[in-house]
């Protein structure tokens, strides 16, 4: 079955890109904006071992991973809290539905002025852009707990604490694991947006604003473009397969569903 998924995403992604080869080859776009595919893999390839190239996505997996950290440790705790004291989830309500669609690019100029450091600026809006989605799918699973296994272990004299470790916290850690994994993907996003907008010295944002320079080259741009997506590709698979293996239960439930 995963063996079929891969062929035919692999069968996609060739095919657009035998697509856009031919557009390009045929002359249907400039071929200044739209370079063929062969020559943006190329250069993609010469990337691969570029060590200013290595060194620019060193930094962005560095401003990402400490700030989708940072996110979890902070997300996670909080969401518990207020998962597990309902006063609390209903006085918070308001703020947090108030502060999670504010977009992390529009908070740039002010992390600017708060931090003098490039990565530190990227790790607050990574963040800020991560804390959300793992706070609210911490949430909405500890709601979603099933509340007659809470009865059930209450009715044999355990308290909230018990309750919370051996029920709620297993039976809500996958929906948790996929806020992370969404947010992973959103991290990679805000980094690169943040160092296009904001500058800085290293970075795969960096390394694209400056491809742009001196009359531009865009098969350069497609080229960092195309690792900054493998770099989330990877992410996303990394984040999948501890998944699996974390919570074998749950994704053989899931999939007997399905």
């Amino acid at each position: 079955m995963n063996l079929r998924r891969i062929a035919l995403g692999a069968a996609g992604g060739v095919g657009v890109l035998a697509v856009l080869e031919g557009v390009s080859r045929a002359g249907l776009l400039d071929r200044d904006a739209l370079p063929p595919m062969t020559t943006v893999l190329t250069e993609a390839g010469r990337l691969a071992v570029d060590e200013d190239f290595l060194v620019d996505v060193g930094a962005s997996l560095q401003a990402w991973a400490g700030g989708l950290a940072l996110a979890v440790l902070v997300a996670v705790p909080l969401g518990v809290l207020l998962g597990s004291v309902p006063l609390l989830d209903t006085a918070s309500r308001a703020l947090v539905e108030l502060l999670r669609p504010i977009p992390s690019v529009a908070l740039i100029p002010l992390a600017i002025i708060l931090f003098a450091d490039p990565l530190q600026m990227k790790m607050s809006l990574v963040f800020y852009a991560c804390l959300w989605p793992i706070l609210i799918n911490t949430l909405y699973a500890l709601r979603d707990v099933d509340p007659l296994a809470k009865e059930t272990l209450r009715s044999f004299g355990f308290g909230t604490p018990s309750v919370l470790w051996r029920v709620s916290l297993p039976s809500a850690a996958p929906f948790i694991v996929t806020g992370v994994r969404i947010a992973a993907s959103v991290a990679l996003v805000v980094v690169i947006s943040t160092e296009l907008f904001a500058g800085g010295w290293d970075g795969i944002g960096i390394y694209l604003s400056d491809t742009q320079s001196g009359g531009g080259r865009t098969d350069l741009l497609l080229a960092g473009a195309f690792w900054a997506g493998m770099l989330g590709l990877l992410a996303n698979g990394l984040l999948i397969a501890i998944e699996r293996i974390a919570f074998r239960w749950n994704t053989a439930r899931v999939e007997g569903v399905s």
